[in-house]
């Protein structure tokens, strides 16, 4: 059983990456390179394809030459201290469509290979409120891949998985460290830096769910909010 899997080097798409493999498919990783602020998720989605022994497909999208994005052109990413806050409205980091076009390539890749899934690590639990990481997206997404391909028609259709997309964040880490999933290679930051920042909605939304999984982050930051310093306190 063959099945295609989005990487972006992130902790919520490696622990989709192993579960897939752990459901027994032979999994094909693919990546974008859209145009993003830095080249650190490519790294780490290169790095995690590594550690797995698959070869990751790289594809090249210039979703920067469009714009609308913080995490393709001059806006500024947002700063925060805490994670109170995120999830009200759609954040500047959204990408117009990216899911939609990476989904669409990920399910000609998947046709074109024979793979019967198409993996996906969206979340609508502890997220940014980007409304194409919604159950209903999914839901819709499968329904095009049903009308929109040979296979589909012929009664054969991709199916998109999206196993996270209930799941907080603790529950996502938790289910990746019983499968082993090399968090020290992953990259969240919407930053490059040789450190993840730390004040980034990625960087706050990850220490919580590390925080409320009761483990620490295996990844330097270079600052931390005020609530994981009080967690790795009392961890001491």
């Amino acid at each position: 059983m063959k099945a295609v899997s989005l990487l972006s080097g992130g902790l919520d798409s490696a622990t989709t990456l192993a579960i897939a493999i752990s459901m027994g498919y032979e999994v094909y990783p693919i990546t974008f390179r859209y145009g993003q602020r830095h080249s650190r998720e490519i790294e780490s989605a290169m790095k995690i394809s590594e550690y797995y022994g698959r070869e990751l497909k790289i594809i090249d999208v210039s979703l920067d030459r469009i714009g609308g994005s913080a995490l393709t052109s001059g806006y500024d990413v947002p700063e925060r201290s805490d994670v109170s806050d995120i999830g009200e409205g759609i954040p500047v980091t959204y990408v117009p469509a990216r899911n939609t076009i990476f989904l669409a390539i990920a399910l000609s890749y998947a046709e074109a290979i024979g793979a019967e899934k198409i993996f996906i690590g969206v979340n609508a639990i502890d997220y940014s409120g980007y409304p194409d990481c919604r159950p209903e997206y999914i839901e819709e997404f499968n329904r095009l891949s049903r009308l929109a391909t040979k296979v589909g028609v012929e009664g054969r259709p991709i199916e998109i998985v999206a196993p996270l997309i209930n799941m907080t964040k603790a529950q996502i880490i938790k289910k990746g460290k019983e499968l082993n999933v090399p968090y020290h290679l992953t990259w969240s930051c919407y930053r490059g830096g040789k450190k993840a920042c730390g004040r980034c909605d990625s960087c706050l939304l990850r220490l919580k769910g590390f925080m409320e999984a009761g483990e620490v982050d295996p990844l330097d930051y270079e600052t931390y909010p005020e609530f994981y310093l009080r967690y790795l306190e009392g961890k001491r």
